[in-house]
This record gives C-alpha cells, sequence and structure tokens, in this order.
C-alpha cells in the first residue's frame, strides 16, 4: 500500500443527471451541469478543477450517459475517453457507483474513491481539499464508508439530514463520528427543529471510501445489486446495469450499514437544486433580485432574471423567476419554481427539448 492517502485517491464526478429544475436553461441535451449558474465557467468545470490540485487528470472519472460525452467533453478538451464511464442506463446512485468502485479496483486495489456531484458549491477549495484528505486517512484506518455532512445554516427542506452518532476514536483525530441515521427531507417544522437540535448536519452526497470496501459493503448489505456484482468483472457494464434496479447508494447501502462515519464540513457547501439557490450563490441588487445576462429590473423585488437570448426587462413585479434562453421564456413565481421537475415531466416532447443556450 502506498504511503500517502493522496497517492491512493481517485475522483469519480457524478454528471449524468437532467436537471429539470432549472428548465429551460437545462435541458436533456445541455443540462445543468455544463451551465454557468456558480462562476464564469460550467459547474462541471468548476467541479473538476477544485479536486485537480489534490487528484491528479488520470485518475478522475465522468459518470455520465453516452449523450453527455460529447457536450461534457466540449467543456472540458483536456480530458480523454478513459475519464469517462458512461452508463448503459439510468439506473440511480447505488449501480453507478459500484461499476465505478469495480473499475478503480481493477487498476488500483488500494484506492480510495471519492465521490462528488457535478453541481455543488464549495469554498474555499483548500479547505474541501484537506478534509478529503482526513477523510482518506480515516477510511484507510478504519474501513468505514465517509460522508461529509454540511453544517446547517438555515432549516432548509430541500436537503437529506444525518443524524449524528457517537465520536470515531479509532484513528480518528478529526472529528468524525458514526452516523446515527439517515433523514429523509423535513417539512418546515421539523427542519427548524433540527437547526434547533444542533445534532444534524445536511446530507452533501460527497463520499469517501476505499473501492474495495464500498464492494464489501454492498455484498454484505445490498441484495439488489450484490448478486450482479461479477458481472462486472468482465469490464463490460451492460448486462450488469441489465439485472439491477435503480436504487440510490443511501436507500441501498448507507441506510443499512453500521460501518458508515460522518465528517462535519468545515468548508460553506450549497446544493443548486433549483433556481431559488441562485438568490444564495450570486450578488443581488439593493432590492434583493439576481439578475443574470442582459436584464433590466424597475421597481421590482425579489426575482431572478435570467436572459441568454435577448433582454429582459421586469417592471412593477416581485417574487418572480423569469428565465429567456434558447426560444423559450419560463415565468413563474419563486414558490414554483422548485416544483419545476412536475412541469418539465408535463410537458410536451416538443417542448422539452427547446431552451438551453442559445
Amino acid at each position: 500500500m502506498r504511503s500517502s492517502p493522496e497517492g491512493r485517491l481517485w475522483g469519480v464526478i457524478l454528471a449524468g443527471g437532467v436537471g429539470s429544475r432549472f428548465w429551460p436553461a437545462s435541458t436533456p441535451g445541455h443540462p445543468k451541469q455544463l451551465l454557468r449558474l456558480a462562476s464564469d465557467q460550467p459547474l462541471i468545470r468548476d467541479t473538476v478543477e477544485r479536486v485537480e490540485p489534490l487528484i491528479p487528470r488520470e485518475r478522475i472519472r465522468i459518470l455520465t450517459g453516452s449523450r453527455l460525452a460529447a457536450p461534457i467533453g466540449s467543456v472540458l478538451p483536456e480530458l480523454g475517453s478513459d475519464n469517462f464511464l458512461l452508463e448503459p442506463r439510468a439506473a440511480g446512485t447505488a449501480p453507478a457507483l459500484a461499476w465505478a468502485a469495480a473499475e478503480i479496483h481493477r487498476q488500483d486495489p488500494d484506492a480510495v474513491m471519492v465521490s462528488l456531484h457535478a453541481d455543488h458549491i464549495i469554498d474555499p477549495p483548500e479547505a474541501f481539499r484537506a478534509q478529503l484528505v482526513a477523510a482518506a486517512e480515516l477510511s484507510a484506518t478504519t474501513r468505514r464508508l465517509f460522508t461529509l455532512g454540511a453544517v446547517p445554516s438555515r432549516p432548509e427542506t430541500g436537503y437529506g439530514y444525518i443524524r449524528v452518532g457517537r465520536p470515531i476514536t479509532d484513528g480518528s483525530k478529526a472529528g468524525a463520528f458514526e452516523v446515527e441515521r439517515f433523514v429523509e427531507k423535513p417539512n418546515a417544522r421539523t427542519a427548524a427543529a433540527y437547526l434547533e437540535d444542533g445534532g444534524y448536519l445536511w446530507n452533501t452526497g460527497i463520499f469517501v471510501w476505499r473501492a474495495a470496501d464500498l464492494l464489501d459493503q454492498l455484498r454484505a448489505h445490498t441484495p439488489e445489486i450484490a448478486e450482479s456484482l461479477p458481472l462486472l468483472a468482465s469490464g463490460v457494464p451492460d448486462e450488469f446495469f441489465r439485472s439491477v434496479p435503480n436504487l440510490s447508494i443511501d436507500e441501498g447501502l448507507l441506510e443499512r450499514s453500521d460501518q458508515v462515519g460522518v465528517l462535519p464540513a468545515s468548508f460553506r457547501w450549497d446544493d443548486i437544486g433549483s433556481w431559488e439557490a441562485i438568490f444564495r450563490t450570486h450578488d443581488l441588487d439593493s432590492r434583493g433580485n439576481a439578475v443574470i445576462g442582459e436584464a433590466f429590473a424597475m421597481e421590482t423585488d425579489g426575482s431572478l432574471l435570467y436572459a441568454d437570448d435577448g433582454p429582459i426587462v421586469a417592471f412593477g413585479v416581485e417574487d418572480l423567476v423569469i428565465v429567456r434562453t434558447g426560444g423559450v421564456t419560463l415565468v413563474t413565481d419563486r414558490q414554483h419554481a422548485p416544483r419545476l421537475k412536475d412541469l418539465f415531466d408535463a410537458l410536451p416532447d416538443e417542448l422539452r427539448t427547446l431552451g438551453g443556450p442559445s
């Protein structure tokens, strides 16, 4: 085994979603992870550059579908085909991460995987990388599966939560804890109670574990996948993906295993899950508006104006989300904006594919 955890780290970036809560800017052919929602470059490039000082390019894998290989490759031209794991079908994070672990373990039996999402905001990146190293050290010495949990700053109902358990003392100097339980997205009253309690963290979905340990835990706790794991030995995942159900890694393994630990994050974290997140991630004008692109607001309060296909002008309105992109204009209020997936699912096919950058 190599001496330092940095020498064993591999990065896996989950980048297969449609991001329908950002329609019409996000479309099946140009999804959210390719949008410039946190900086002046696409979210997925932000994610790669955040870890590249720690994990060399040759040990980064992008997990996505074949239809997104070319669009993602166009914003990450320095990556080659070896950097991509193209899922035969979307089957949830449990099968996807099982496949990634099997591929990485084949190349590096001592590998420690860092699993990331392509649509998070993390700051400062230096603190994030330091905590990944701490989690890697813990995973290598304790053989636990680790997640990073963000300290809640508001009674958020859009995230899952982690109930913090006992401190981990076996080899831990990083303030790690056992996970007592994972909690689904709460209602507003429950989220407020969690915040007041102080014993809960947001579930960031950022994971650190030895690839071998993840596979062992799947064999022990996830029968839905365990019987099909030998199919991955061939290096051709098609039959594996045909044989497994849609299943998240949280539901399929982490909620079942007693070998899961959590490190409270020492960095600011946010999940860009809907247009509402833009109000937290962008500078607002004096009336609380987020204005992106060619847009003008007058006597307007608490609204988002996003324009990349001609100008938007808002006058005398409040709490709206107005998006103009790719020949489509969306107008909704902030209360309905988190439910855009419902709208997207109800749209006729010819409208779903419209939108996206002009």
